[in-house]
């Protein structure tokens, strides 16, 4: 994703990819050491998107957003907002009410996060993006302190009603997508585990 970013030219297509990862703690730019509690056996992958440390893995729905902010004029904060209403309006196609916070981004329901952002922007581009939890694993998140927040706790779509599959997850995010950026398609990749690019 940063090589498509820097690649992207002003015709660009703007592309979402979707994907799952293997165990993997990502640390953000201004990550703190002392929220790696203890990792163990997961590998931790220091990135360069904001926030602190998350977990991904099998289950969760990761949602790269390559999108020129320039050209849709468009400031951060908007999209972080257009974010956070995609997966809110997402699970609200299950009766789940789920919002967003001011002072922590991301999803919640019930003061439990459901999803977590991180951004990255590069000469008016974003890369980086959402993390949805669907159907996964939750232990890892015992290891840190995710996103920087002590004690906070973290569930699922699998045990509020949402979808309950990343395929079905997918989907759905897609037309969200569409709908919250007034398009009629978006270019979409899938893929495990991208970690890489």
């Amino acid at each position: 994703m940063q090589q498509f970013t820097d690649q992207r030219g002003p015709h660009s297509y703007d592309e979402l990819w979707l994907l799952e990862h293997h165990s993997v703690f990502t640390q953000g730019q201004a990550g703190k050491e002392e929220h790696l509690l203890f990792p163990g056996d997961i590998p931790v992958v220091k990135v360069d998107r904001g926030g602190q440390v998350t977990y991904h893995g099998p289950g969760q729905l990761v949602v790269y957003v390559l999108l020129d902010l320039k050209r849709r004029n468009m400031g951060v904060r908007t999209l972080v907002t257009l974010i956070e209403q995609v997966l809110v309006d997402l699970l609200q196609q299950d009766g789940i009410a789920a919002y967003a916070k001011a002072d922590a981004p991301g999803v919640y329901v019930d003061d439990a996060k459901i999803a977590s952002l991180g951004l990255r922007v590069r000469k008016g581009c974003t890369f980086h993006g959402l993390a949805l939890n669907v159907n996964m694993d939750l232990s890892p998140f015992a290891r840190i302190n995710p996103c920087g927040y002590a004690g906070m706790q973290m569930i699922q779509c699998k045990d509020v009603g949402g979808p309950q599959s990343i395929a079905q997850a997918k989907q759905r995010i897609v037309q969200c997508f569409q709908q919250a950026l007034n398009v009629d398609a978006l270019q979409h990749k899938t893929g495990l585990d991208w970690q890489n690019d």
